[in-house]
């Protein structure tokens, strides 16, 4: 098992998880975060510091694309262990469905 950032965090990217995180495998796109599923050992740690509820594990149904989601861009993406301020706008975004169609950018975000 592994634990899967999803849909909710593209364009609110709360950043609260990332500190918590013991093997630091959260990487940080433009306006979204991945975890690396392959670093990730599975310890829950992050999902209850999700305000956005975007941290998911991977047994869920219909995970698997958000599986291979995090692992393409973890593995382009900068390391990010130190938290930041959200989008400018996360609070109009929160909750919002289809963000991955309307608003992702595969730009990497800037790291620690």
């Amino acid at each position: 098992m592994t634990y899967v950032v999803t849909d909710n965090c593209i364009a609110c990217k709360y950043t609260d998880c990332v500190e918590v995180c013991p093997v630091d495998c959260f990487y940080e796109g433009e306006n979204t975060l991945v975890i690396h599923p392959d670093e990730c050992i599975d310890c829950g740690v992050c999902e209850p510091e999700c305000p956005a509820d975007a941290i998911r594990p991977d047994t869920e149904p219909g995970m698997e694309d958000w599986v291979e989601f995090n692992r393409t861009y973890a593995s382009q993406w900068p390391v990010i262990t130190i938290k930041k301020d959200p989008m400018p706008d996360h609070k109009k975004f929160d909750g919002e469905t289809g963000k991955r169609e309307k608003y992702f950018s595969p730009n990497p975000g800037t790291g620690d």
